[in-house]
């Protein structure tokens, strides 16, 4: 295989037909040129590879090789339920592994298959074969993860890792979103905050519950679990007639919909329901994006696409380092205030 060049400035340069100086200036951060050459500029020498000085010094130290002479061969392994995932951890873990010419690929695993089949399937798919995987969250059935993660390839799980596992994760930060989706909620009179989703079939939706439940408490305020709907959708069908009894009976001023499926309906509901949004109840929504049926949402910005960058670069590390201890990286988002809130005029 041939060695890859290095990417230089005139490298960048002739791929647009700009001068080396005008690259330079936009990758310095100096002003002289349109936002959109800018940007343009920076996305080529990311395509290409192309490395600062600094960022060479950075991968250095931690040995990964800037331009390496081998490309590499990555799964990012999904089931059906991990697809909302998909678009946005594939876009990070492709533009950081871009800058190093390695290569992902999607591998869906079946759903409807015995535990005793997995190693089977393992194996007749040569998973072992790829140069590292990458776990995504909500893999089911669950008995996949403990399979995928006896592998002896390099391994990073896009998850919460399980207490006692031997693996380095990444993971977008949902328990800092929901404890900051509280703490806005109370900063504008809200008190009465109910909250609404799974708390029982994903970790990640545990630790929802349990960040609920540490904001409210810090900020001095009871939780009584009757008040709160946190059953499993799918194995309570009348789930959304007991939420609408819910909302009716003990009349919360604040919402926090905890799983992404579930807003758009929880939004449906309290309208059937004649509560004007954020007037008579503000809703915050734990979503993976804006959804285009629903006005602009308050909600978390959650880092799916940023982890995806940054196991990337975990991932490539781990490589270099094999012996070094297991690491857990959570990668923290920010508030966004939307139209479906507002201040508790009743506080």
């Amino acid at each position: 295989m041939p060695i890859r060049k290095e990417v230089t400035l005139k490298t960048i340069a002739k791929e647009l037909g700009l001068t080396v100086q005008t690259v330079n200036k936009a990758l310095k951060g100096k002003s002289g040129m349109s936002e959109t050459t800018r940007q343009l500029i920076v996305e080529t020498a990311e395509k290409l590879g192309y490395f600062t000085k600094d960022q060479i010094r950075s991968l250095r130290a931690e040995r990964i090789i800037s331009y390496p002479m081998e490309r590499k061969r990555f799964l990012l392994i999904q089931t059906e339920q991990s697809v909302g995932y998909n678009r946005l951890l594939l876009e990070g873990l492709h533009e950081r592994f871009a800058s190093f010419g390695h290569h992902i690929e999607i591998c869906m695993l079946p759903g409807a298959i015995r535990e005793t089949e997995m190693y089977d399937w393992i194996d007749e798919n040569g998973l072992e074969f790829a140069d590292g995987l990458f776990i995504a969250p909500s893999i089911v059935p669950k008995a996949w993860e403990p399979a995928l993660l006896q592998l002896s390839i390099p391994r990073i799980l896009l998850s919460y890792p399980p207490l006692g596992t031997r693996v380095d994760s990444v993971i977008w930060d949902i328990y800092e979103a929901t404890y900051q989706a509280v703490a806005y909620l109370q900063s504008i009179g809200h008190h009465r905050i109910m909250y609404v989703g799974d708390t029982h079939s994903q970790r990640g939706y545990i630790l929802r519950w349990q960040a609920f439940l540490h904001a409210m408490n810090e900020f001095h305020t009871e939780v009584d679990p009757i008040v709160h709907s946190t059953c499993q959708r799918s194995t309570h069908p009348q789930w959304l007639e007991e939420l609408s009894e819910r909302l009716v009976h003990y009349a919360p001023t604040a919402i926090i919909c905890g799983v992404d499926g579930e807003v758009a309906t929880v939004y449906q509901l309290c309208t059937k329901l004649q509560l004007s949004i954020p007037q008579d109840i503000s809703i915050i929504g734990i979503m993976n994006e804006q959804q285009e049926q629903l006005p602009l949402f308050t909600r978390p910005l959650l880092s799916i696409r940023e982890t995806g960058y940054r196991a990337a670069d975990r991932m490539l590390w781990r490589i270099a380092n094999p012996t070094l201890p297991y690491e857990h990286i959570r990668i923290q988002g920010e508030l966004f205030i939307g139209s479906t809130t507002a201040a508790n005029q009743l506080k």
